[in-house]
């Protein structure tokens, strides 16, 4: 199976000479890198191409690695149902930087892109609909970013004297960050009754 992923990569990689960067194979699956201005040619490839046909946008994500200067990597996984295969291409891009839609090749990708943006924040552009898709229209930040804080920054919760969902900044009762993670069981020090008999 490594042997006819490995042809079927160096002939995807051939075909798009200039737009496949790298080629791999982890886990048993094929990955291609191709560089983010890329994407839209190498999908319609993909998806068009009859040793290919992949007609199937199965997910688009994102993995956030805050150390790199180009701090995501941008997923999309590839179905062909015809011919029983996977793909997985990818690319980086940083918090900046809009990366151009691929509605026009794949319809469902509409949905994952504002996934994308409502979770990282990664901007996406000629997108026909990017807004907050899982997160309220007045939340700050991107929760899946690796720096967003565990807190968040505000709270909502139902007023009954309003009659309305008010948001307040968020208030802990304790610092969140100054638990020593100690078990009250490891960490005590004192002689508990019938402690005298276990040095017999």
């Amino acid at each position: 199976m490594s042997q006819a992923l490995i042809e079927f990569g160096s002939t995807v990689s051939q075909a798009l000479a200039q737009n496949v960067t790298k080629v791999e194979i982890i886990h048993g699956e094929l990955i291609l890198w191709v560089p983010r201005e890329a994407i839209v040619p190498a999908l319609t490839y993909l998806r068009d191409d009859s040793h290919c046909l992949f007609n199937m946008l199965v997910d688009v994500t994102a993995v956030d690695y805050p150390e790199r200067p180009e701090r995501f990597e941008i997923v999309y996984n590839l179905l062909s149902l015809r011919l029983n295969r996977r793909v997985r291409v990818k690319f980086t891009t940083d918090e900046d930087t809009p990366v151009p839609s691929v509605t026009s090749v794949y319809s469902t990708a509409g949905w994952f892109e504002r996934e994308v943006w409502d979770m990282f924040g990664v901007f996406f552009s000629d997108n026909p609909d990017l807004r907050r898709i899982l997160t309220d229209y007045g939340f700050e930040g991107h929760p899946l970013r690796k720096d967003f804080p565990l807190t968040g920054y505000v709270e909502l919760r139902y007023d009954d004297e309003q009659k309305r969902v008010v948001y307040e900044p968020v208030k802990l009762k304790q610092e969140f960050r100054s638990f020593d993670f100690v078990s009250p069981w490891e960490g005590m020090n004192n002689v508990l009754p019938g402690d005298e008999k276990a040095g017999e």
